[in-house]
């Protein structure tokens, strides 16, 4: 008895192709192109901010010490301050001891010695507190005193370390040392999530973050001194100091991350690097930066951290109290917005409301 082969279940028709407007529209939806528009605006930010405080570096009002015979002195220093364009901030001292002080302090950039029985005066500066800040007191210096037909010698009293070439190196440590702060906060918020689950997580991470500051710290301070003799001397101060600045990019990462999740680390990417190292102080110290990055130098901190380094360096970290108070508070208030935020996410989810509703 001869059987029929079951036939096979009909095929579906192949669904027709979609289209490639509509393709492109479902690939490069609304939150795509919020990120690239954010992605273009730093960039532009970035663009903006280096070449904006970089392109026309001028001296303001940078602090100089003057030793002159009583009866010249105080006309001396209101010349000098009345130059076009305020390129120094001059101050009569009562003698030389003093003034070598304040330049051993990093309180002044120059102390000009005038000789009132010759011709020659002495300009002394400090070339371990930024070259390009020695030499604008330098050119300065050298115009006033061709308009009264003198001339002034120069000696670098505290001159930068071989190692270190134009002051730099301190620089790019506190760079470095920001650059893995955030990103190790970056790569944490991409392993688990962005915003910790619990405040109990978000106090794990923060924890967690302290040991790695405390490495990176060392590293840095290492790499600069007995690897390469660029900053020699003073390892644990520095060391210190790179603990804290990295802890402090690594907590404020991660205090963005609570605020806006994965968005706050272009908030760290603005503050840090379209804002902070253009003002921090690097090839061109603060009093010759423009008006806005000049103002926000000492209050950010790469500027801080910057300032700091270089005193422990060159100045026997005299006066770096103030820029470790500014690094301190934005590590405290970091992880203020850190727990507490996390604290009102969690309370928020427990009620079902959405995350986002927080902010």
């Amino acid at each position: 008895m001869n059987q029929t082969a079951p036939r096979p279940p009909p095929q579906p028709a192949p669904a027709p192709p979609q289209r490639f407007l509509a393709e492109f529209l479902d690939a490069f939806n609304r939150r795509t192109f919020l990120l690239v528009i954010a992605v273009l605006l730093i960039q532009a930010g970035f663009v903006l901010s280096y070449v904006g405080a970089f392109h026309d570096p001028s001296p303001h009002r940078v602090p100089i010490a003057v030793l002159a015979p009583a009866q010249i002195s105080g006309h001396l220093v209101s010349e000098l301050n009345a130059i076009h364009g305020h390129p120094l901030d001059a101050t009569a001292v009562a003698d030389e001891t003093i003034g070598r002080t304040l330049l051993r302090h990093g309180s002044t950039s120059g102390l000009l010695i005038i000789n009132p029985s010759a011709s020659t005066d002495t300009l002394l500066v400090a070339g371990g507190g930024g070259a390009a800040t020695a030499t604008a007191v330098q050119d300065v210096i050298a115009q006033a005193e061709a308009a009264q037909h003198r001339h002034a010698t120069v000696t670098d009293a505290v001159p930068a370390q071989p190692g270190d070439a134009r002051g730099l190196s301190g620089f790019y440590l506190v760079v470095g040392w920001l650059v893995g702060g955030y990103l190790v906060a970056a790569l944490l918020g991409i392993a688990t999530r962005p915003r910790p689950a619990t405040t109990r997580r978000a106090i794990i991470r923060l924890i967690v973050l302290v040991p790695y500051a405390i490495l990176s710290g060392l590293a840095g301070a290492i790499i600069v001194g007995p690897v390469l003799g660029a900053l020699t001397g003073h390892l644990i101060a520095i060391s210190a100091l790179g603990a804290l600045i990295v802890y402090c990019a690594a907590a404020v990462t991660m205090g963005f991350q609570v605020l806006l999740g994965t968005l706050g680390v272009g908030l760290t990417l603005i503050l840090f690097v379209v804002l902070g190292n253009p003002s921090a102080g690097g090839a061109y110290p603060a009093p010759l930066l423009p008006g806005f990055w000049r103002a926000i130098s000492p209050a950010l901190p790469n500027g801080a951290g910057v300032q700091a380094l270089r005193h422990i360096v060159y100045f026997g970290s005299y006066g770096i109290t103030g820029n470790l108070i500014i690094i301190a508070v934005y590590i405290v208030t970091a992880i203020t917005v850190a727990i507490t935020g996390t604290a009102l996410l969690a309370r928020r989810a427990a009620t079902g409301k959405p995350a986002a509703a927080v902010l």
